[in-house]
């Protein structure tokens, strides 16, 4: 089976090579310059000789290195399936949670795309030149221990979700406030609410949303601002649901949300069309 890590080991004998053939050439060079200066021509002359020498086997590296890639076929190695498997193989040992069928896969929190055609990798939507595994799936981890890092603050995030399942619920009831309304509302209907306009979808997509759930999960966080609880609810239809990892990184499945145990809010909010 094709295996990139066996190109890249190749790779490196020769790229050490090639890369002592330009150090030498470089001392060469300068050599070269100290003896044009001082009027040696006779060193000078034989410096040149011997850069021409380093020039040509730099050349035979550069021809041995560009027929070990078209030897390795990347364009075969990703449509026969190795770039996949041994992608797969690499978020085991890294364990970075991976779920999908090719060409699309969810590499929690992101969602990869696999381009055969164009041979191009996306990250969500950045496009990346990367077809070495264990490289690729390298960086997907950092950048989610990334995020992990950064600040969140549970009790603002459920405080907007909060907002946003009144006034879905306002909807639901014609515009008319209920102080006892309750109900489970779909958080994918919610996260619709939150962002309005696809240019804010662009800038805080489903997948970001689905990261802030899992933080909100895995916070010691029971209670919004107003005095209510709130809790996740599962849905029989899977689509409806948004697919997080706990604090344990195991999956769960998140598809509607509901708060409760007290009055919903007394201001009255404005209609919804």
């Amino acid at each position: 089976m094709t295996d990139y890590e066996d190109l890249y080991k190749q790779m490196l004998s020769v790229e050490k090579e090639l890369k002592d053939k330009i150090n030498s050439q470089q001392k060469l060079f300068k050599s070269l310059s100290k003896n044009m200066e001082k009027g040696d021509l006779k060193s000078w002359t034989r410096d040149l000789s011997s850069m021409r020498t380093y020039l040509k086997e730099q050349e035979t590296l550069m021809e041995e290195m560009q027929n070990q890639v078209d030897e390795f076929g990347i364009r075969d190695y990703v449509e026969n399936g190795s770039f996949v498997e041994q992608l797969l193989a690499h978020c085991d040992r890294l364990e970075v949670d991976v779920k999908g069928d090719y060409p699309i896969y969810e590499m929690f929190p992101f969602r990869v795309r696999i381009d055969p055609e164009n041979l191009d990798l996306y990250l969500d939507r950045k496009r990346v030149q990367c077809f070495r595994p264990l490289a690729f799936v390298q960086d997907v981890k950092a950048s989610r221990d990334k995020l992990l890092k950064a600040t969140f603050d549970p009790k603002s995030f459920v405080k907007e979700l909060a907002t946003a399942y009144d006034l879905m619920l306002l909807k639901q009831n014609q515009g008319k406030l209920l102080t006892s309304a309750v109900g489970d509302i779909y958080l994918k209907s919610l996260y619709t609410l939150l962002t309005p306009m696809r240019r804010f979808r662009k800038d805080y997509d489903l997948q970001s949303f689905a990261f802030d759930l899992a933080r909100l999960y895995a916070a010691d966080l029971r209670t919004c601002e107003d005095g209510r609880k709130f809790q996740f609810g599962p849905s029989r239809n899977i689509n409806k649901a948004i697919r997080i990892l706990d604090q344990d990184g195991r999956e769960q499945y998140l598809a509607t949300i509901r708060f409760f145990g007290t009055t919903a809010p007394t201001v009255p909010l404005p209609e919804l069309s």
